[in-house]
Parts: structure tokens; sequence; C-alpha cells
């Protein structure tokens, strides 16, 4: 049984799409796969089944992965804890448990594998992808990615505990990533500010990451909110999400992910219970995940 980490973005998201850097970090909860020869290729993720030339864009992006890989005859199975469409790399997770799985079959699988074939399964579902869902599925901890070079594991001055909720219906990773160029084509100049504003938070972000400095990581994650705010992909919803978590004692909290509805993450100080049931008495779902080292090296 093969598995994978789901995500959230720390910092930098949308703005990582542009070539600025991004702070991610695996989750505990993920994607699990297994894999097994078979005379006709076919991959079931719980109820729905895909075959590589039915024509969906599941059928697709199997397709995608097994080429990447250069393999066909196999049977999947796959199961996801994460919900989709919230930001927190579902469809990524299962990529990297389902590239693993179908290595595994020939032995250890290779991150430099996983991670190509992963990516060709994302461009399916997500035309443009920065990459960084699938470096943090592969590679765990906390991680600093640009898409010139890739996931850089860090080394955290201490582990934290991150609470996440969704706060709102699923959005399109897709069009709210093409949103966002639209509004750097409309205003160039503010766009840009907002990019240099955002680089500066995730530069600022790492080295309080690596000096444990848990509050200074909160008002960075607040004033990152801020500046999505501005790019509009923030909601109501989601800025109720980010109040409340503050009330109840959070350090930071933020959107996370493409934005426009999914989910919200709360740096919260070692007790994540008074965050979670502020959240929880709102109607919310959440749960916490403790974040620490890195599971692999690039």
């Amino acid at each position: 049984m093969a598995h994978a980490c789901g995500k959230v973005i720390l910092l930098g998201e949308h703005a990582v799409v542009h070539g600025v850097p991004a702070l991610a970090v695996g989750i505990e909860r993920g994607a699990e796969a297994r894999a097994e020869r078979a005379t006709e290729t076919e991959l079931v993720i719980e109820s729905v089944r895909a075959t590589p030339t039915d024509g969906t864009d599941l059928g697709r992006a199997l397709s995608a992965l097994l080429e990447a890989l250069g393999v066909s005859g196999v049977r999947i199975g796959a199961t996801s804890a994460l919900p989709v469409g919230c930001g927190l790399g579902s469809s990524a997770a299962l990529a990297v448990a389902i590239a693993r799985a179908i290595q595994e079959l020939d032995g250890a699988p290779l991150p430099e594998r996983t991670l190509a074939a992963a990516m060709a399964w994302e461009r399916v579902f997500h035309g443009n992808p920065s990459g960084i869902d699938t470096a943090a599925a592969v590679f765990g901890g906390c991680i600093w990615y640009t898409r010139q070079d890739g996931p850089v594991p860090l080394r955290l001055g201490r582990p934290f505990t991150l609470g996440v909720a969704v706060a709102g219906p699923a959005a399109s990773t897709k069009r709210m990533v093409e949103s966002v160029a639209q509004l750097a084509e409309r205003r160039p100049a503010v766009f840009a500010k907002s990019l240099a504003g955002i680089e500066a938070l995730v530069k600022n972000a790492r080295l309080a990451l690596e000096a444990g400095d848990l509050p200074g990581l909160g008002r960075l994650l607040d004033l990152n909110q801020m500046l999505l705010s501005g790019l509009m992909v923030s909601t109501e919803e989601i800025e109720t999400a980010c109040r409340l978590a503050r009330t109840a004692g959070a350090l930071g909290a933020k959107l996370t992910g493409a934005g426009g509805g999914g989910a919200v993450i709360a740096l919260c100080d070692d007790d994540p219970e008074p965050v979670l049931a502020a959240w929880r008495s709102h109607g919310l779902t959440c749960f916490a995940t403790r974040v620490g080292a890195t599971l692999e090296s690039p």
C-alpha cells in the first residue's frame, strides 16, 4: 500500500504560479493506493472507475500518468481522506500514491519518477499547475518551492500544529488561477506590487520557520491573507473562518490553495482545540495536523 500526503500552502499561493517562492507543508491526511498486474488497465477510486481510453478527465489523467511511467496492464485501487477541490492537494495526493503503488510492483519508488508522473496527471485537471502540490505530496514536512528550482526541504526550528477548516464550497483551481492572471493583465502595476509583497512575506516566513518563531509566522500568515483578499480570491466564508480562528487564539490564519472557497489554515499555539471548537460551533468541518520533518529528500 502506497501513501501520499495532502498539503497546505503556508504562504505564496497564486504568486508561485508567477515565479515567486512559496512555502508548503505536507499534512497527515492524504491518499492511499494499491496496484497489481492485470490484463486490462483500470483505476477505481472508491466507487468511481476509469480507464485510459474512456474519454473522462480521470481517464485522461490516468493515461498521462501511465505514459510518464512507461507502464500498462495494471489495476489500481485508491482512496483519499481529503475533500476534493478545497486546496488540500487531494488530486496530487492521489496521483503520487498511484504512481508510487505502480512503481512498487518493480521495486522502490523514485521521487523523480513519481513527481514527473504526478505532474502529468495534474496537467489534465489544472492546466498549468505550479507543481507545489505534487512536491508536498511526495516529500512531506515543510518545503520552500519555486517553479524554477523545485522543492527544497526546510529544517524547522520547532514542529507546529495547524488547524484546517473547510470554509465554503469547493472552487476550481484552474478558474481561480485564470482569474488572477486576468487581474494581472488588467492592472499590471498593482499586481506586480502584490507579487513583491507576497515574496517579502514568504522570505520572512522562511526565517521564522527556521528560527521556530511561531508568533512571527502567524503575523505573516495574516498579512498574506490581506494580499490574497486584494487579489480577489478570498470570500466572506473564508474571512469569517479566519476571524473565528484568531478570536479563539490562533497566532494567524489565512486561506490555503486557490481560494474562492475551500480551506482555511490557522497556526495554533500548541493546543488546537479552542480553534477547532470555534469552527465546529459555526458548522465548519475541521481537523488538526502536526508538521515536522520532511519524509524524503529531493
